[in-house]
């Protein structure tokens, strides 16, 4: 079984070095590192093409954000189990043998995910939750995936620091085109993770699978602890437009109402707004706002896909 590793990154070096440093002590070497570069970023790509070997190569992409380049990673990958991970990261040295292990183990399993232990400033953000990457039957979201506990489990929905398919499980499919966002592209798993769960393969969480992940500055609208507008919306219109395209007629029509009532902190809906306005005051209608309108840009990149 050969093992193909993708890393999109952007402007990320040190971070990148340490990650590639972790999959180079794996217990179960990779048979294959493709790290994705934009073609602006020079001096990734000055540190890759001084560096490359018979494990490590490169692509490039011209066109911003995520998605672009993890489906540029799909199509030029070998392996027979494609892993995706951030430029964030660094696995845990039997990282790699886990997964590995998994799929020889089970030859229905189309993705697993794993944790990653968030550090935020050095610290580790603490939790337990062992309701990890749920869709709700109403189209609401459990993430969880840093913080899950307990046994292997089925699940709805990977993360994207730490999640990997089986390559036949991706066969046609790619990560969805009609996102928004100009760097991380937020939500970008939930897509092809339906995907390959409705094409009747099995999805696993196993929190013995593991990453640190050390959240760095991203180069985009989204700059993760300070709220913009435009990243909300992006995030709202993502989420929006993935959960209506892979439900059925009831969810959707369930979803909306939620989605319009009750939302989530992140994306927040008229009930979330009323809790937010005491501790966030304007910020809370800001963020409404912004929901809203990425709600109703959702609805209608939705339309466009069912109309196309």
């Amino acid at each position: 079984m050969r093992i193909s590793v993708i890393i999109p990154t952007y402007m990320r070096l040190d971070s990148l070095v340490e990650g590639l440093g972790g999959l180079y002590k794996q217990e179960r070497l990779p048979d294959e590192i493709l790290v994705i570069a934009r073609d602006s970023d020079r001096e990734t790509i000055d540190y890759l093409n001084a560096r490359l070997d018979g494990r490590l190569r490169y692509g490039m992409v011209y066109t911003p954000g995520t998605v672009e380049a993890l489906n540029t990673g799909l199509a030029q990958a070998t392996g027979d189990v494609i892993v995706i991970t951030d430029d964030d990261t660094v696995p845990y040295p039997d990282w790699l043998a886990r997964i590995e292990k998994h799929y020889e183990d089970d030859d229905k399993l189309g993705g697993l995910g794993g944790k990653d232990w968030v550090y935020h400033s050095g610290r580790l953000l603490f939790g337990q939750a062992r309701n990890v990457g749920k869709l709700y039957w109403f189209g609401r979201m459990a993430g969880n995936h840093h913080i899950g506990v307990g046994d292997a489990r089925e699940v709805d929905i990977l993360k994207g620091a730490n999640m990997s398919f089986r390559k036949k499980a991706l066969e046609n499919l790619s990560f969805d085109r009609m996102l928004r966002g100009s760097g991380a592209q937020v939500h970008l798993e939930i897509g092809i993770s339906l995907l390959v769960k409705q094409s009747g393969w099995k999805l696993l969480y196993d929190p013995s699978v593991c990453v640190n992940h050390f959240p760095a500055e991203r180069f985009d609208e989204d700059k993760r602890n300070a709220f913009n507008e435009t990243a909300c919306r992006n995030m709202a219109h993502n989420e929006t437009y993935t959960i209506l395209k892979h439900s059925g007629a009831i969810r959707r029509a369930v979803y909306l109402v939620w989605i319009a009532l009750v939302g989530s902190p992140p994306s927040p809906g008229f009930l979330q707004f009323i809790r937010m306005v005491p501790r966030e005051k304007g910020a809370a209608y800001r963020k409404l706002r912004s929901t809203y309108r990425g709600r109703w840009d959702g609805w209608k990149t939705w339309r466009t896909w069912i109309n196309s």
